[in-house]
């Protein structure tokens, strides 16, 4: 009788969930989460947007956890939907990227290990910021790259991984580039073609962009790209290998808590590796809030294996995955 009892009260996580995931990764979550179906409430998202209305459903309800067991853009929407509450992040990495759960140290080799994170409670306090209203945690780019997202379709992703942003890439070189000008708060004016904010210093995987950037200080990082084309690419992979983007000469480097981009055409927003929309002008602000995350108070490094095996869409070997019902 005490072993029932102790039962019922065995509190469960609710976990927002994208089934339609790629089938490798998709695969493993689901597995993971019904070999732990004891702890998890599961709660499959079944359009976009979703995720943010469950995750705001459960804030309102006092939820003290809420779970995201998917990518970058299933962790947006959920941060979206807690905004402004208490209940606290935790975070199951199973995107392809997975920046934020790097950034906070999260293990993206091992659910395991990421839900002992969750088990043992020790929550950091991140900024938030938005970009023309839509806040983001980990990123955000005007131009270049959210055109290149813009231009990758679903379909691609789920055949080719983060090759299809490759293919994507080459696409978009061609094109003319925007003119922008970016406006700081204090006054501060540069000129480019690309913009990229990080609110902390990954980017894209594994890469650290913002050499400087850090999530708690209320000031963004941004990366100002003064050429287009082949050389805006040839300078990334330069300054990565020199242990700077903002090294280069074709880029400038500046913080701010906030600032705005003028461009002469309507052009791509992306945040957090989702696409916004068009724009001729975006203002990025902080905003009220900050996102309180389960974390490892060490960040765990992953290891070069790992980065590969997430970059090149390893394992190939396509797994089937198991029928999970949706809970209403």
């Amino acid at each position: 009788m005490g072993e029932e009892s102790a039962m019922e009260q065995l509190h469960r996580y609710p976990v927002i969930f994208n089934p339609k995931a790629r089938s490798q990764k998709g695969g493993r979550v689901l597995r993971f989460l019904m070999n732990h179906a004891n702890r998890f409430a599961l709660y499959a998202t079944n359009h976009a947007g979703e995720a943010k209305h469950l995750a705001a459903r459960f804030a309102a309800a006092g939820e003290p956890v809420v779970i995201a067991a998917g990518g970058d853009g299933t962790l947006n929407e959920v941060v979206n939907g807690l905004i402004g509450s208490k209940t606290l992040l935790g975070v199951l990495p199973a995107g392809t990227m997975n920046v934020f759960a790097r950034e906070m140290g999260i293990p993206c080799d091992s659910l395991e290990r990421s839900f002992e994170i969750i088990e043992r409670g020790f929550v950091q306090d991140v900024d938030l910021f938005a970009a023309n209203g839509s806040p983001f945690v980990q990123m955000a780019g005007v131009g270049f790259d959210a055109m290149v997202i813009e231009e990758t379709t679903w379909e691609s992703k789920k055949m080719l991984g983060p090759l299809a942003y490759l293919l994507a890439a080459v696409r978009v070189l061609g094109e003319q580039p925007p003119v922008m000008e970016v406006i700081c708060a204090d006054g501060r004016r540069e000129q480019g073609v690309a913009v990229l904010a990080g609110n902390g210093a990954l980017y894209g995987g594994p890469f650290k962009f913002f050499r400087k950037a850090s999530n708690h200080d209320s000031k963004l990082d941004v990366l100002i790209y003064k050429e287009a084309g082949y050389r805006l690419v040839l300078d990334s992979l330069r300054g990565l290998a020199m242990g700077g983007i903002d090294l280069m000469e074709s880029t400038s480097y500046l913080q701010t808590e906030a600032f705005s981009v003028r461009v002469d055409r309507e052009v791509p927003l992306q945040v957090d590796g989702e696409w916004v929309g068009r724009y001729s002008e975006v203002k990025f602000a902080e905003t009220p809030n900050q996102l309180r995350v389960l974390a490892p108070e060490e960040p765990y490094v992953n290891g070069f294996s790992d980065t590969m095996k997430s970059l090149l869409h390893w394992p190939r070997r396509a797994i089937a995955e198991p029928h999970v019902a949706r809970t209403p």
